[in-house]
């Protein structure tokens, strides 16, 4: 008679062998998954990610996959396929309770959720950053107008966020004193921020008539004026200063990346000061695609963006 213990050995380590490798290849298709979102959605980004090193990349689309789709679910697309409003912000908060759970366990059953998870759990990523993410999705679906308190958070939230999780993931095995860490903090909240605020003005006219929302306090799509914008592209300015006199003392993993993320909202923001007010209300400005050819290969060959603040000490690099 054969002993149990001496037949489980070999089809418990087969059955092992099945089970490590049917979970790496839907770690795969979950990230290839997410690779796919994002290049869909946004050619700016696709063409920024291709700069990033092969060992931060995944994981950055990884983040933009989900953060992409999160967005999709507040900007109509689930309104759209007839979804009440009720539905469509339990959709949101299953998202959520999804994305929490899976960046415990190591494990969902969507597929960008899933790959959003590895790369959390790979770089410490988690709720702290998660749930302000969430709440200014959330605000999108009660919120039309903002003050200057509820900008604030809704910006922290939606972008600077976004920054700082992308920030963890390039800073991964590097070793950063508490100080450098502060300045990248600064930088990458800062950058977040001035993107954002970019696709606001950008998106004007989208945002009002079709969402019905406006974002910057005390502005009114309908009469925005000149000075109105030309106060809120200085902020912008401000901004991505901030952001430039740190970018290049990020690890040369991500430096290029994000010095033509940088470079391609700079040069959107140039544009729309050269646009009218009454024009940009009506129209949404984009970057020529010759021009973020140009913009792509400046920072191919290692050009960042100058800053009049001063950048932290040189021997933290």
């Amino acid at each position: 008679m054969t002993g149990a213990g001496a037949g489980a050995g070999p089809a418990d380590g087969a059955a092992s062998s099945a089970v490590v490798g049917a979970r790496q290849l839907y770690d795969r298709v979950a990230q290839e998954t997410a690779s796919i979102v994002i290049r869909r959605y946004s050619t700016s980004f696709g063409l920024a990610a291709r700069l990033l090193g092969a060992e931060i990349r995944q994981d950055v689309e990884n983040v933009y996959a989900l953060v992409r789709i999160a967005d999709e679910i507040v900007d109509g697309v689930a309104a759209a396929a007839g979804l009440s409003a009720e539905r469509v912000l339990t959709m949101l908060d299953a998202l959520e309770r999804d994305t929490e759970e899976a960046v415990e366990s190591g494990y969902s059953s969507n597929l960008v959720v899933h790959a959003f998870a590895i790369s959390a759990r790979s770089a410490g990523i988690g709720s702290d950053l998660t749930r302000p993410f969430f709440a200014s999705m959330r605000a999108d679906l009660s919120r039309t107008v903002h003050t200057p308190e509820t900008f604030q958070e809704y910006v922290y939230g939606s972008a600077e966020v976004v920054g700082l999780m992308c920030l963890r993931i390039f800073l991964r095995g590097h070793d950063v004193d508490d100080a450098q860490r502060a300045a990248f903090v600064v930088g990458a909240r800062s950058l977040g921020a001035a993107f954002q605020k970019v696709n606001f003005l950008r998106d004007l006219s989208a945002d009002h008539d079709e969402l019905g929302r406006s974002y910057f306090p005390g502005v009114s799509v309908d009469e925005l004026t000149e000075a109105q914008k030309r106060s809120l592209l200085d902020d912008i300015d401000a901004d991505l200063d901030r952001s430039a006199a740190v970018l290049s003392q990020l690890p040369k993993t991500s430096c290029r990346a994000v010095a033509l993320a940088q470079e391609l909202f700079a040069e959107l923001a140039k544009r729309i000061r050269t646009t009218p007010a009454s024009e940009l209300v009506r129209t949404r400005v984009r970057v020529p695609d010759p021009v973020k050819l140009r913009i792509a290969a400046g920072a191919l060959a290692g050009r960042t963006p100058t800053s009049s603040i001063p950048t932290i000490d040189e021997s933290h690099r």
